[in-house]
């Protein structure tokens, strides 16, 4: 690519929208971040991964989880935000980390609001992965046979209200609403390889000099 592209890519539950983001940064030759984001964001902050990694995309008013975990959040080392709910923390931290990870180059980021945290980045690819329902709940139900059919519907709609609920409250936004957005994919058209070459192709389209 001669010039550098930033994707940003959230998804609802079950769309293959992570699937898609590592294949568009392989047949890129780019590195993605997702779970790493959680690493590099409790070394930021001096804080437990272990917990952040359980409040990822949470709201933070979620009072009650905050309350129970945040006596066990802070490392040994000066407080970051010491009044501050681990939520917040979270979101602050790993804001702070996307714009690092687009400073270096071209990558892949998944989730995380990193379309809003880069929203004045012009060299950033905004995507929304979606899909059909019941593609969507044959995606979940490979990935862990362990949940009853009937189970489905309700964990995939419990999943996008959470993610919903984070984008919203931290962007004041909506989450999924086509203009927040550079270009929203339904996979079940094309379905995972055709929708990671479609975003490749737009991506070294948008790169040309």
């Amino acid at each position: 690519m001669a010039k550098k592209i930033v994707i940003t890519i959230a998804r609802q539950y079950g769309s293959g929208g992570r699937e898609i983001g590592e294949k568009v940064a392989e047949m890129l030759g780019i590195p993605i971040f997702d779970k790493q984001l959680i690493t590099d964001a409790a070394s930021k902050g001096n804080l437990s991964e272990d917990v952040l990694q359980r409040t990822d995309e949470s709201a933070a008013n979620s009072l009650l989880y905050t309350l129970a975990v945040g006596s066990n959040v802070v490392g040994s080392s000066m407080p970051f935000g010491y009044k501050m709910p681990i939520n917040d923390k979270l979101f602050i931290l790993q804001s702070e980390v996307i714009k690092e990870y687009a400073k270096m180059g071209s990558c892949v980021i998944i989730g995380r609001c990193s379309d809003y945290v880069l929203r004045e980045d012009k060299d950033v690819f905004r995507l929304f992965i979606y899909g059909d329902l019941e593609h969507r709940k044959e995606r979940v139900r490979e990935r862990h046979p362990e949940i009853k059919t009937a189970q489905l519907v309700d964990i995939i709609n419990r999943t996008d209200r959470r993610r919903a609920s984070y984008y919203n409250f931290y962007t004041g936004n909506k989450w999924g609403k086509y203009d927040n957005y550079d270009m929203a994919i339904n996979s079940s058209t094309l379905g995972i390889q055709g929708t990671a070459d479609l975003i490749v192709s737009c991506a070294k389209k948008l790169t040309e000099e």
